[in-house]
């Protein structure tokens, strides 16, 4: 697997997006992750990053969007979340990125007034027709783990689940092992996404909170999880996401020394190559 690096831990740099990719590229990353909103960024910023990850030979393999109102019980919140998710997959197209990382929303109202059941159809059918329009592009979605006691996807069981109801070759799973340790999921589980992950996400947490720290910096036990990432034969890469920098003025140490743990780690493993 290639080892890569969402783009926004350089967010805290003040920096613009060149920096950051050229950065990336200078530190050894073998890929990198997008997370710009195609209805946020302008022209100029949206050709740069094409541009400048082809001038360094820096291949886009995920673009990140979060899009919470696929699940909003509201019909024209739903209806613009698709077509704004749809967006994110024409950019991936253009961007010649292999798929969409996709954040679902959570259970509003504590799981009462709107039934569970409803809000997990309509997630389902708005990622179905996703799915139609990822494939049509030759692209998939990857849909994101989060540890969070609301979220619709918060371990394993939910993940195959949502992946068999939607029924779309196109729509699969990340894996993200902070996430898991966070959810106590054993690295065991990950069997259960044989054929269906497609993407990984790696980090450290203090195993109470999201926190996105370099590998060390935490308490996950990284090695049965790659272990069982290893085994399951992923064609794709292993994606640190790094946030909030408790030194923003250090931010490239941060990202180096995450560079560098994950890249040991992947060694050990026998998973980079």
């Amino acid at each position: 697997m290639k080892l890569g690096l969402i783009n926004s831990a350089w967010a805290q740099s003040g920096r613009d997006t060149a920096w950051g990719l050229q950065k990336t590229k200078q530190l050894g990353f073998d890929t990198v992750d997008i997370f710009a909103d195609p209805l946020a960024i302008d022209v100029r910023e949206r050709c740069l990053i094409k541009r400048e990850c082809d001038r360094l030979e820096l291949p886009i393999v995920s673009i990140a969007c979060v899009a919470v109102g696929l699940v909003d019980f509201n019909p024209a919140v739903g209806r613009f979340s698709v077509e704004r998710v749809k967006a994110y997959l024409d950019l991936a197209y253009e961007y010649e990125a292999k798929n969409v990382l996709l954040v679902l929303g959570e259970y509003i109202w504590n799981r009462e007034v709107i039934p569970p059941a409803q809000q997990w159809q309509t997630a389902v059918d708005n990622c179905r027709v996703l799915g139609d329009h990822a494939a049509s592009r030759g692209l998939q979605i990857a849909l994101e783990l989060e540890p969070f006691p609301l979220s619709l996807l918060n371990n394993v069981e939910r993940m195959v689940e949502f992946i068999h109801d939607v029924g779309n070759p196109a729509v699969q799973a990340n894996i993200d092992i902070s996430h898991l340790c966070l959810s106590q999921v054993q690295p065991e589980e990950l069997r259960r996404l044989r054929g269906q992950a497609i993407h990984v996400h790696i980090s450290d947490c203090d195993g109470k909170k999201h926190g996105d720290l370099p590998p060390g910096r935490g308490v996950v036990d990284f090695a049965p999880y790659l272990k069982e990432i290893k085994a399951l034969g992923i064609d794709g890469a292993v994606s640190i996401e790094l946030e909030y920098s408790p030194e923003p003025e250090r931010i490239e140490e941060w990202v180096a020394e995450a560079y560098q743990a994950t890249a040991k780690l992947m060694r050990e493993a026998g998973l980079r190559g």
